[in-house]
């Protein structure tokens, strides 16, 4: 649990921030449509660490103060990362995220898609008040290659041809692209110069790639009440995740014939046999290794920045992304 104390430390150094910005987020939140109050709290309160709107906060903070402008900003990561979810679980049909049933499973999935394009909606309203068009460029660039990310997903499941270079290419997409424009975001809004703002955002692409690399991991090691789902989500639908193509390269034709069935049928009947696979194959300390290059990669680019206790906090992030159990 050590990795969780580090990230309360980071919550802590950033909570009277992160407090204004939940503020903005529940006064955006508002609508006269009832079933959107409804559906946006069930999410936006359900818990989750708000990596993204943190990023934000700590990379502005690395040049200057902290400013109402800021808190926006973060918002406006945080609704379009919680429409993305709710798109998600959607797609996945999942059941259960953050130990919670997911707003489709309890509202129904028409309700769950049109809530989330209100947030969508909401983002770009809010982003316009800004009056900052770099900003806007960025996440309307943003915005496009995660919808981009996710179709590449789609054609992906139940193929077990993925190759490792187009999988990362879907992690960069899908989930480190928001994690970079956070970082970037922050940089630009702050004024930082175009060196310190290109850093920036590679540190968040690179923590962003580790992240989701360890979520493939603990999709097939965690335990379920920790991680907030079920051991195999992932296998379940099919998804061709990292962990699975090298085990099913590096395992014998018994090993790579259950897994290429697992991910070519879904479901969970072979669970035992796969997990069993990637353990003889050493796939997860694969994977958790290509995690932790990218996490010291990312630390690398930010190292000409001057010492402070937001970059501190940066390099601790990058840190819990990797030995994280959750």
């Amino acid at each position: 649990m050590v990795y969780g104390v580090t990230l309360n430390k980071i919550q802590t150094f950033i909570a009277a921030d992160m407090q204004a910005v939940d503020a903005v987020i529940r006064n955006s939140l508002h609508s006269e449509v009832t079933l959107i109050n409804t559906i946006g709290e069930h999410i936006i309160s359900g818990g989750g660490k708000r990596l993204r709107p943190a990023l934000v906060l700590l990379s502005s903070g690395m040049f200057g103060s902290i400013k109402k402008h800021h808190h926006e900003l973060a918002a406006i990561v945080e609704f379009i990362h919680t429409a993305t979810l709710l798109h998600d679980d959607v797609v996945d049909e999942s059941q259960m995220r953050r130990g919670k049933s997911t707003a489709n499973h309890i509202f129904g999935n028409a309700a769950s898609v049109l809530v989330g394009d209100f947030l969508y909606s909401r983002a770009f309203q809010m982003m316009v008040k800004l009056q900052n068009m770099r900003v806007m460029e960025i996440l309307s660039e943003t915005t496009n290659i995660i919808a981009e990310g996710e179709v590449l997903q789609l054609l992906n499941i139940h193929n077990a041809e993925v190759t490792e270079q187009d999988y990362l290419k879907v992690i960069h997409f899908k989930t480190a692209k928001l994690f970079e424009a956070a970082t970037r975001l922050g940089a630009v809004i702050s004024h930082a110069n175009n060196q310190d703002e290109t850093a920036l955002a590679l540190y968040g692409m690179r923590l962003g790639t580790a992240f989701q690399l360890i979520d493939d991991v603990l999709d097939l090691s965690g335990d379920a009440k920790q991680i907030g789902k079920n051991l195999g989500d992932d296998l379940s639908e099919g998804k061709p995740t990292l962990p699975l193509l090298i085990a099913m390269h590096r395992g014998n034709a018994t090993e790579a014939a259950t897994i290429r069935k697992a991910i070519q049928h879904g479901g969970l009947d072979e669970l035992p046999a796969v997990l069993a696979a990637v353990n003889a194959t050493d796939a997860l300390n694969y994977v958790r290794q290509l995690a932790a290059n990218e996490a010291k990669l990312g630390c690398e680019v930010i190292a000409h920045l001057p010492d402070s206790a937001n970059k501190q906090a940066l390099i601790q992030l990058a840190e819990f992304a990797v030995n994280r159990n959750f």
